[in-house]
């Protein structure tokens, strides 16, 4: 069985490599991405199981980016990251399919029971 794929969008180096060493020992593929343009090419290229998004990066913010991830995948999964009480982004997040938000600092092992959740494999009944 193929690994199921994560990718981590942020621009704060220290969050990426946080959450590729968390989501590897989780036994997941990850790719990381500190922009909008990286991430778009890496779910063109790799299709991820699921995207890990900030909401706040340079350039082309996290709506931006989640809005071209659905136009390349309308199924991708998607969970955005905020340092932002913002709730009119987290409520447009939501209105354009995104699962579910983290306001960082965010509980570690919280994200990695979501993420499992996420990409569990549906159980099949006999």
């Amino acid at each position: 069985m193929d690994k199921k794929k994560v990718l981590i969008v942020d621009d704060q180096n220290g969050i990426r490599v946080l959450l590729v060493e968390v989501f590897s020992s989780e036994g997941y593929e990850t790719f990381q991405a500190s922009n909008g343009k990286l991430a778009l090419e890496i779910v063109k290229k790799e299709k991820p199981d699921l995207v890990l998004l900030d909401m706040k990066i340079p350039g082309m913010d996290g709506l931006e980016i989640l809005k071209h991830i659905k136009s390349i995948d309308s199924d991708a999964k998607v969970i955005m990251m905020t340092a932002y009480g913002e709730l009119d982004m987290i409520n447009e997040a939501t209105a354009l399919g995104a699962l579910m938000h983290f306001t960082k600092p965010f509980d570690i092992d919280e994200l990695r029971m979501a993420v499992n959740e996420q990409l569990a494999e549906p159980q099949i009944r006999a």
